[in-house]
């Protein structure tokens, strides 16, 4: 928990202050001069060269103290990863259950930055062990104004409300977040003046996405869309923005079967479409000025007698033909009648797509950078700048007419994968590109190495990451509000 201050408790248990890169302390008429006699006098034990960001010593048996060190010209980023690094330091001390640090010798945008990286570390999905670790700590910080510093941190608990959400969707179990079940999750945003509307699978039926129905009807559960709506800013506003997500809530394969290690892991399918949904959660708490719409395709891949089988050719929403020749290559069957939906519904200014989409995106990138692929320069060059300022970054991969060459089909208009061998995440992005129909402004990112993690990152502890929804909503505040 965050919290803002006029005054500092110098009498905590647990104290905290900025210090400068040259292992500097300036004291202040708030701070007693028996303290800062002794950070001073720790300080000068201590290499100048030092490369720790964080120091920790005892003041006395009752009072512990944490030196945090500013280097000039830090990047946002770096801040917020400075406040993460906080926090496991904290996290560590079970004894520890509040620290108090003076912060009046910094900006407010530090302050800010380095409390969101805090709180962004900060979280845990521990909602279906029996024996819950509910441990909570909190800083309370001294500031010059409380109310603007209060006022400011706001955006930000907006933001961290939506990649929360977002890390919660793909960290729930696939028994218990189905398709159904997804809906209803996204219904409750209705409270934050959001506009809900789910389409059935009779309706989708009716407008022809047999693209997206033939993925699920293998499973027991049934397939939806779900368009999410917020209406921030004035008619004047012009074409709205658009985001659309995969949404796979368990991806066995089909009838072309994964292995069965790590199957457990194709719960996070739905990655990209619980970051529109986290998103669309920021832009509705933050009241963003913008008119933005989510659309998000929930589905279950699994393999009974009932199953789309290597082979068989569906008619897409957009009137497109779709030769089938590999069940496992889903997600992109999803994303084609949504996006063509998308694009024809709402005629939105651009769209930008969100999926889990394939394992050669991981090859190529790692767990490093997002694959971004895009019909547009300028969108591309927006996406590249906001991600590298808050390290979400993404790297632009080539379209090109030779590798969509790959994806005709001799029996269809188009197949869902590349047989020829090679540019996996290249070619699955050419088979999207051909369902934006009047060549709106379009961007494709694949996350399936950033969804999710099995090892700890800088603001995240491993798992779900909520990759994107930072990264969206920083692209909405700086160009398009």
């Amino acid at each position: 928990m965050i919290n803002f201050n006029s005054k500092f408790n110098s009498k905590a248990p647990n104290l905290g202050f900025f210090i400068s890169n040259d292992l500097n302390f300036k004291s202040d008429k708030s701070v007693p001069k028996s303290i800062a006699l002794k950070i001073n006098s720790f300080l000068k034990k201590q290499q100048k060269d030092n490369k720790k960001q964080i120091f920790s010593f005892d003041i006395s048996e009752s009072q512990k103290c944490f030196l945090i060190v500013i280097k000039r010209d830090l990047d946002t980023y770096e801040i917020n990863n400075l406040g993460a690094s906080l926090k496991v330091n904290l996290k560590s001390d079970k004894n520890i259950k509040n620290i108090d640090i003076l912060a009046n010798s910094v900006s407010d945008e530090i302050i800010t930055e380095f409390a969101y990286g805090y709180e962004l570390k900060g979280y845990t999905f521990n909602k279906y062990k029996s024996k819950k670790n509910d441990f909570q700590q909190s800083i309370n910080f001294a500031v010059k104004n409380e109310k603007l510093l209060k006022s400011k941190y706001k955006n930000y608990s907006s933001i961290k409300e939506g990649v929360f959400l977002a890390r919660d969707l793909v960290s729930e179990p696939p028994n218990v977040l189905n398709p159904k079940k997804y809906t209803e999750e996204i219904s409750k945003l209705k409270r934050l003046g959001l506009k809900v509307e789910i389409l059935n699978e009779k309706q989708m039926k009716k407008l022809g996405m047999n693209s997206l129905l033939g993925v699920g009807q293998g499973s027991e559960n049934d397939s939806f869309m779900v368009i999410i709506k917020w209406n921030g800013a004035k008619p004047s506003f012009g074409k709205p923005l658009a985001f659309v997500g995969k949404g796979v809530c368990f991806d066995t394969g089909g009838i072309s079967l994964k292995p069965a290690r790590f199957m457990e892991e194709m719960k996070y399918d739905m990655g990209g479409s619980a970051v529109v949904v986290g998103l669309m959660k920021s832009l509705a708490l933050r009241r963003a000025k913008v008119n933005a719409i989510g659309v998000v395709g929930l589905v279950e891949n699994m393999p009974d007698g009932n199953a789309q089988r290597p082979g068989d050719i569906v008619k897409s929403y957009s009137g497109k033909t779709i030769e089938v020749l590999n069940t496992d290559a889903e997600g992109r069957l999803v994303l084609a009648d949504a996006l063509t939906y998308t694009e024809k519904k709402f005629n939105p200014k651009f769209i930008i797509d969100l999926a889990t989409l394939t394992g050669a995106i991981i090859m190529a990138l790692g767990e490093e950078y997002a694959g971004l692929f895009s019909n547009n320069d300028k969108i591309s060059k927006e996406l590249h700048e906001i991600g590298n300022d808050i390290n979400e970054k993404v790297w632009r991969l080539p379209l090109h007419k030779n590798y969509d060459r790959l994806m005709n089909s001799a029996y269809a208009d188009v197949q869902n994968i590349n047989y020829a061998g090679g540019a996996g995440s290249i070619t699955a992005a050419q088979f999207l590109q051909r369902f934006i129909i009047k060549n709106t402004p379009w961007a494709h990112l694949d996350i399936a190495g950033m969804a999710f993690s099995k090892k700890a990152a800088s603001l995240n502890s491993g798992g779900a990451t909520g990759f994107g929804v930072r990264l969206l909503n920083d692209l909405v505040k700086k160009y398009y509000e």
